[in-house]
Order: C-alpha cells, then sequence, then structure tokens
C-alpha cells in the first residue's frame, strides 16, 4: 500500500504571489499542444492541406478560452449549480481547481468552429487536427488534481500494491487521477496518434478521439468517488459516465458517417 505524498500545492511564488502546480500543469497541457502540433505539421498528408505553425499559435489562443471558460463553466452547471449560485464569486476562483473536462470540452468545439470561420479553415480538418493534441494535456491536468490531492478513488482493498492512503480518507482508496491520467490520457494519446499518422476520411480522427474518451472515462469513473450518481437507462451511474456516453454515442456515429461519407464521395 503506498501513501498519497500530499506535496505542497504552491510550487513556488513570485513576490509573495502563489504560483500553484495545477496551473502549471495548464502551461504543460498548451506547450505541448504546440510541441506536438508541429510535429504533425511534418506529416504529408497534414502539410498538404496548408496547415503551418502560424495555424497553431492561432489555434492556442482561442483553445484556451475554449478550455478555461467551457471547463469552469462545465463544473458549475455539471457539477455545483446549487453551490456556485450560493457562492457566485467562487466562480472566477479557477486556482482553486474545479475545471470540467466535458464543459472544456464544449467550449473548445465552439473555440474551434469560431477560429476556422475566421481563418476560412475547413471545420472538420480542424476537429481532426487538434484532437491527438488533446489527451495529454488531458493528463497533465489529472497530474494537477493528484499533486492538489483532488478527485480520491473509491475505497481499495489493502492488499493491492498501489492502493493509496489518500489525505482526508480512513481508507486506502484507488489513485483515480493516475488512473485516469494514464487510461484517459497516455493510452487514448497513443492509439489516436498511430491512427492520425496516415490519412483517415474527414472527422474519423476527431470521432475517434470522441469514442475512445468516453470509453475511456466511462471505465475509469468506476474507480473514481462519484460527484454524484444519477439513473440513466434504469442504470446508477456516475455523474462523469453520464457527461461520456454522448461522446461515445456521437463519437460512433460521426465515425460511421465519415468512412461512408469517403466511400460515396
Amino acid at each position: 500500500m503506498l501513501i498519497h505524498p500530499n506535496p505542497d500545492p504552491v510550487a513556488f511564488r513570485i513576490f509573495d504571489w502563489p504560483v500553484h502546480w495545477y496551473g502549471l500543469m495548464y502551461l504543460v497541457a498548451f506547450t505541448q499542444f504546440v510541441l506536438l502540433g508541429r510535429l504533425r505539421l511534418r506529416l504529408p498528408h497534414i502539410a498538404a492541406k496548408g496547415w503551418n505553425a502560424e495555424h497553431i499559435d492561432d489555434m492556442l489562443f482561442y483553445g484556451v478560452l475554449g478550455v478555461v471558460l467551457g471547463g469552469r463553466l462545465g463544473e458549475v452547471f455539471f457539477y455545483g449549480f446549487s453551490y456556485y449560485m450560493s457562492h457566485p464569486l467562487e466562480i472566477f476562483m479557477v486556482w482553486k481547481g474545479g475545471m470540467s473536462f466535458h464543459g472544456g470540452f464544449i467550449g473548445v468545439v465552439i473555440a474551434m468552429a469560431l477560429w476556422a470561420r475566421k481563418a476560412g479553415m475547413r471545420l472538420t480538418d480542424v476537429y481532426d487536427f487538434i484532437a491527438p493534441l488533446v489527451p495529454l494535456g488531458y493528463a497533465a491536468g489529472r497530474i494537477g488534481n493528484f499533486i492538489n490531492h483532488e478527485l480520491p478513488g473509491r475505497v481499495a482493498s489493502a492488499d493491492l500494491p498501489w492502493a493509496m492512503m489518500w489525505p482526508g480518507q480512513a481508507m486506502p482508496v484507488h489513485p483515480s487521477p493516475i488512473y485516469q491520467a494514464l487510461v484517459d490520457g497516455v493510452l487514448v494519446f497513443v492509439i489516436l496518434w498511430w491512427f492520425a499518422r496516415k490519412p483517415r476520411p474527414r472527422l474519423a480522427v476527431a470521432s475517434l478521439y470522441a469514442l475512445l474518451y468516453g470509453c475511456a472515462r466511462f471505465l475509469t469513473e468506476y474507480f473514481r468517488t462519484p460527484d454524484y450518481m444519477v439513473d440513466f437507462a434504469g442504470i446508477s451511474i456516475s455523474a462523469g459516465q453520464m457527461l461520456s456516453v454522448p461522446m461515445v454515442i456521437v463519437g460512433v456515429v460521426c465515425l460511421l458517417w465519415s468512412y461512408r461519407s469517403a466511400k460515396t464521395a
């Protein structure tokens, strides 16, 4: 059994202003977006569509807004509506954590639609380009959650070698942020990066990401203490699983449409 290292959530201070590890993980996420994006520019089928480094930098600005605004609003509306309505000023305290992936996902989808219209790029090409750049950024965010000892897992057997004593918990739990960083983040990245290295029908890469992430998140949620439970089609599932179901459905439908459209084109 392991013990959570419980590090100081403040990485360092600048003129007594605290810089949190959670915020630095967002910086890591945005940095890897740029670096991986430049690697994708080397692929012949990507370069043939006219992508360049300026596009990546420009998309990053829109993406940051989508992640921050969408992620925070998603947290407010999906997970803590009653609380934030009673404490409205805390909506703006993003440094306390509380960012919803599904809200950030919606925010980025909207932000990229706005950018595509501005840049005159085909929207499906934009989604396909950025999809492989997302999973490792998500993994960085989950590492930030782990450092902040947020999102504790469900109770685990003490015999499990990686069961962890978590700050504030009386029993050993699953280190769910690590599970989600590895499965929802790293594993999804490896599969998607491999898939996106070759030309695929339009929207296939983005659709596969939605499908993979939705399935991965649905699985790893079984090891995480749920924010709350809901009844879905007669089955009790967590809020995170409920929000992942539409991603799976949209991913499957769009992937089928993508390949069928390619055959009839």
